[in-house]
């Protein structure tokens, strides 16, 4: 695949995945109330979430997506209702101030799911993917290693902007020093999740 048309790809999509929407509004809150530590598993599920829509765009499988359209959206409201339980958990989570230990994890297992149900609970996304992929690149001549390039491209830019996302959580996070301040991190995160939760739902 040309160089060229790569660029156009990743450039899009930074700036479309780049601003802040329910995926990274959820990431930032987990990250704000939980840390950094842990999150992987979250973040690895919403980029194979994004691998799964893109590679549905790129092989002409819409249809099949559309068909399985139910599936989605009892994922969707899985995903929902898991993220309005971190934020009642985020809400009444006692205040910590661990000096710098780390901070307990949930469940790796949980978080994958969550991650993944975000992802895939979103169609939207495949919706992105066939809008912008056409106007750069013929679909019906994708070989598996253009497949390959395009999913490797778009791997790396979300793991630009998802880490980056990470970063400035995990920095905010640092300042707060009084139970106060964290009380209301906690809550401030809690509504933040509530709020990707309700965008989701009605999308």
């Amino acid at each position: 695949m040309e160089s060229t048309s790569l660029l156009i790809f990743a450039g899009a999509l930074l700036v479309a995945a780049g601003s802040p929407g329910p995926s990274i509004a959820a990431l930032v809150a987990r990250v704000m109330t939980g840390g950094w530590r842990g999150v992987l598993p979250f973040l690895a599920a919403m980029w194979i979430g994004e691998a799964i829509w893109l590679s549905l765009a790129v092989w002409g499988l819409a249809a099949i997506a559309e068909s399985l359209h139910l599936l989605f959206i009892v994922i969707k409201y899985l995903g929902v209702a898991y993220l309005l339980y971190l934020a009642w958990r985020m809400w009444f989570a006692p205040v910590e101030l661990r000096d710098g230990a780390p901070p307990r994890t949930r469940s790796a297992l949980r978080l994958f799911a969550a991650g993944m149900a975000v992802t895939l609970g979103n169609p939207k996304i495949m919706v992105f993917y066939l809008a912008l992929l056409p106007a750069i690149i013929d679909l019906k001549a994708v070989t598996l290693v253009g497949w390959i390039e395009l999913t490797a491209t778009m791997l790396v830019v979300l793991a630009a902007i998802d880490l980056a996302w990470t970063g400035l959580a995990a920095q905010a996070r640092r300042v707060l020093r009084s139970p106060k301040a964290v009380r209301a991190a906690n809550r401030v995160s809690a509504g933040v999740m509530a709020g990707a939760a309700a965008a989701i739902a009605t999308r």
